[in-house]
């Protein structure tokens, strides 16, 4: 009986690598004993948390290879249906994999104990999603979405928390993010729909929303324009509908891939919602706030598509026989199939490192808002850690995102290159990973706008810092200290294209902005990797891989970031050609 979690060695080495005690320390308030709901279930001490953990975290790898993946073709095939009174009726598949999560108390992973959550990281909940993902992509859109019930926590009332959260926790509720609209996608700063104020004073919500990840959800938080004379993303706030006669389904996008995920098309009419927090900061505040956490979740759901895309691969390149040998032997296929191993890896651990400083973040936050050092020094040191993972995280988020949901789509097709003709049918679930991992590289913000946010990151300081940190630890081990100087050629060439990106100026810099964070990335993953090679002597092959291998793209990037070539941009008319009717 497969168990995504127990099968996956390097799941299980980044579980054993990674400071799990420092995070349940903070997320656990030091195991102070308390008097509130749920404590009587916490954790003793770090030993007893990191226990926990593992032993959530086996059960959701057996939910996930034992209940989800044996479905996920008939998910893929019967989709979701449309009902005339603008309902949805998901899929028989769908809803037995949510009451599978639910029965296994999966679906409060992050909320407090107090309304029946788990109180995990967000890295222990990083992990669950990639292995909920390597089962069935299209339900991570369901599972992923409890950021949805975060956010209540984070910014709504006592009264809501109370109200909703606990259904939530038990697999009662489920949510959408109701962000993007026919003329507001990627510019949420344009979105319209109203939101304007009866005589008793209760808000209400009219307009049309598209693209909208589990619309029918039975909690729908939505942005709207609650400042009809302010235009720009200052007039807009977050409120919380629920489904109702007043909210309907108009229409259910026909897609390439996840198929078992409804993406709606909602019409509100003047439907009953309740603001969350305060009017103006919808945008600002808390959908940045969402949105970023939902990025991580791509990245993780980018990690199980590619993992089981690999999966498929290897085994089949081990048994397929032609010229008298398994295609593995040949060098050309090897090569293939060792690359997309090594780029799961290298993207695992940026991944892992991103929601990680994310938990850092979150929980230094929460110690400053609830229980502040009454030691100035002490407060002013969190205060100034709080800028600074900020700072980094600025820089993380994006670049995980974009970084994994790339490498998604070009391991799921190298995939289905080494199944060959038989990758490209229905008898194998590559195709599919194929069409799931597309999705990917565009919602939750598109690869390119992730490159504009991760290289200002790059380019402000985040990344030279970062990247200190690692050269300040001693390193005695004569081959890793001959990589670690590799890393440091690759660190100044970084340095060297962002200085020339800087003098050239913000649209230079989002001309070369995607060589520049790959760069970047490849210099941080390298350094993450060298880390775990002096605790795995697998790991070295790994690093010495990925790190020589990658020093000369490298170079060859920064050369071309430093030619000061603005041909494309100046030239586009002529190099693009003419735009052509389309029939």
């Amino acid at each position: 009986m497969p168990n995504y979690f127990a099968d996956n060695d390097d799941l299980r080495f980044l579980f054993d690598h990674l400071d799990l005690a420092a995070l349940a320390e903070v997320q656990e308030d030091g195991f102070a004993a308390t008097e509130d709901p749920g404590r009587e279930y916490a954790p003793k001490d770090a030993a007893d948390a990191i226990d926990n953990y593992r032993r959530i975290l086996t059960i959701v790898g057996d939910v996930a290879g034992n209940h989800i993946a044996p479905r996920a073709e008939q998910v893929d095939r019967q989709g979701n249906t449309l009902n005339e009174d603008g309902t949805v009726t998901l899929g028989e598949g769908v809803r037995e994999n949510l009451k599978a999560l639910a029965q296994a108390d999966l679906m409060g992973f992050t909320l407090p104990r107090k309304y029946g959550g788990l109180n995990c990281p967000n890295l222990i909940y990083t992990m669950a999603i990639e292995m909920v993902s390597r089962a069935d992509a299209s339900l991570m859109n369901i599972f992923g979405l409890q950021g949805i019930a975060e956010t209540i926590n984070a910014f709504a009332d006592d009264a809501t928390r109370e109200e909703y959260l606990p259904r939530f926790a038990d697999g009662e509720l489920t949510g959408a993010m109701v962000l993007t609209e026919p003329d507001a996608g990627s510019d949420l700063q344009a979105v319209s729909l109203r939101a304007w104020q009866d005589d008793d004073g209760q808000w209400r919500l009219n307009g049309v929303k598209r693209f909208i990840t589990n619309g029918c959800g039975e909690i729908l938080l939505t942005l709207a324009r609650s400042e009809p004379d302010v235009r720009d993303g200052r007039g807009l706030s977050l409120f919380l509908a629920e489904r109702s006669p007043r909210i309907r389904v108009r229409h259910l996008e026909e897609k390439l891939g996840i198929h078992g995920s409804p993406t709606c098309e909602l019409v509100y009419d003047d439907a009953p919602a309740r603001l969350i927090g305060e009017r103006q900061l919808g945008l600002i505040r808390y959908v940045m706030s969402l949105m970023n956490g939902a990025r991580v979740g791509i990245a993780a759901q980018s990690l199980g598509i590619a993992e089981a895309a690999f999966r498929v691969a290897r085994d089949y390149a081990h048994k397929r026989k032609q010229f008298g040998v398994p295609i593995e032997r040949l060098p050309a296929v090897a090569e293939m199939v060792t690359s997309m191993r090594l780029a799961i890896e290298g993207t695992r651990a940026l991944v892992y490192e991103t929601s990680r400083v994310c938990d850092l973040e979150n929980n230094n936050l929460r110690v400053l808002e609830f229980n502040p050092p009454a030691d100035k020094a002490e407060l002013k040191r969190r205060k100034n850690d709080s800028r600074m993972y900020k700072r980094l995280n600025g820089m993380l988020t994006p670049m995980s995102k974009y970084y994994a949901s790339e490498m998604c789509v070009r391991v799921a097709n190298d995939a289905l290159q080494v199944l060959g003709g038989s990758g490209y049918m229905t008898d194998y679930p590559v195709e599919r990973y194929l069409r799931d991992a597309r999705i990917t590289t565009i919602y939750e913000g598109t690869s390119q706008l992730q490159i504009v946010a991760a290289v200002r990151g790059v380019c402000s300081g985040a990344f030279e810092r970062r990247i200190a940190e690692f050269e300040e630890r001693e390193c005695t081990d004569p081959e890793l200290g001959e990589l670690k100087r590799h890393l440091d050629q690759g660190k100044e060439l970084v340095l060297k294209g962002v200085a020339r990106v800087k003098e050239e100026g913000p649209a230079y810099m989002d001309l070369y902005g995607r060589l520049l964070v790959e760069a970047a990335a490849s210099v941080l993953i390298g350094h993450l990797l060298l880390e775990q090679a002096g605790a795995s002597e697998r790991k070295r092959h790994v690093a010495r891989r990925f790190i020589t291998a990658g020093l000369p793209t490298v170079r060859r990037d920064i050369e071309l970031v430093c030619s000061g070539d603005k041909s494309v941009v100046e030239q586009y008319e002529v190099l693009a050609g003419p735009p052509v009717p389309v029939p």
